[in-house]
C-alpha cells in the first residue's frame, strides 16, 4: 500500500488516500471529491470538475495520468 493525499492529486485538503495501485488511489480520490463537494465542501469543487474532465476527456489527460502514476511508483511502501 501507498498513500498520497488529496492535495498531491490537485485537490484542496491533505486527506490521505491509500491503495495498492495508483489507480486505487485516483478512484479514491474521485469518490472523496464527490463526497465531499455532495456534502457541501466548496474547496473541492474545482478539482472536482478537473477531475471530471479527466475522465471525459482521457487523450488529453494523460500528461496527469502519467505523472502521478509517476509520482506514487516514486512513494515508499506504507
Amino acid at each position: 500500500m501507498k498513500t498520497m493525499t488529496c492535495r498531491q492529486l490537485g485537490g484542496a485538503c491533505d486527506l490521505q488516500l491509500q491503495g495498492k495501485t495508483a489507480d486505487d488511489v485516483i478512484k479514491a480520490q474521485d469518490r472523496h471529491l464527490k463526497d465531499a463537494v455532495q456534502g457541501g465542501d466548496s474547496a473541492h469543487e474545482q478539482a472536482q470538475r478537473d477531475m471530471k474532465n479527466r475522465w471525459k476527456h482521457p487523450i488529453a489527460s494523460m500528461g496527469w495520468y502519467r505523472d502521478t502514476k509517476k509520482a506514487f511508483a516514486e512513494l515508499p511502501e506504507d
